[in-house]
């Protein structure tokens, strides 16, 4: 069993960020947001709120659209943004495993034939988080959780910040603008 990182990973960028802008443009009130996002990002730039609490700002805009208007028509144009090399690649029992919300990667996780998605469970009209972020340790959590998995044969990440998966793998890979190279873990530290 192989488990992926999503964005940075085998998704070409950010698709959090990629979904927003998608809307924004075909949505320009979607603004109004702008303030609190931007006063969420202050606030964590000066420590005074964590990550989740920043993703929930940034996901404030989920209360002015209809996600299930915007979801199949993002994905239709952004579906490209898959990196080749994992299609090339897939397996049946591929794990996703991200910190972005669960409803924005369930679309594209279907459309490609992966069974197995676990990620950040985000309120789709809310914005609000309904668990932890799925990021660094609480990854593992969630896989042991949910899927009973102690190990796994391959893994791939774009960020260091993964290094407890990478811990539990025959094989660990960073993945650096689509290349891939091997994750030497014992000499890696966790990025914040």
């Amino acid at each position: 069993m192989n488990i992926y990182d999503f964005d940075g990973t085998i998704y070409d960028g950010d698709s959090t960020v990629d979904f927003f802008l998608f809307v924004l443009k075909n949505q320009p009130s979607l603004m109004r947001y702008l303030p609190r996002q931007a006063k969420g990002f202050l606030l964590y730039g000066l420590k005074r709120i964590d990550k989740r609490q920043l993703k929930e700002h940034f996901f404030a805009f989920l209360a002015g659209i209809d996600t299930d208007k915007w979801l199949p028509a993002f994905w239709e144009q952004h579906a490209g943004k898959i990196y080749p090399w994992y299609s090339a690649q897939q397996q049946a029992d591929d794990v996703i495993i991200s910190a972005s919300p669960e409803f924005l990667l369930q679309p594209i996780c279907q459309k490609l034939g992966i069974n197995h998605l676990i990620a950040s469970r985000v309120d789709v009209r809310t914005g609000k988080f309904l668990g932890a972020n799925c990021r660094g340790r609480e990854k593992v959590v969630r896989l042991q959780e949910e899927l009973g998995i102690a190990r796994c044969d391959q893994f791939y990440s774009d960020s260091t910040s993964d290094l407890p998966l990478a811990q539990i793998a025959e094989q660990a890979f960073l993945i650096k603008k689509g290349q891939i190279t091997e994750w030497v873990v014992a000499e890696s530290k966790i990025c914040p």
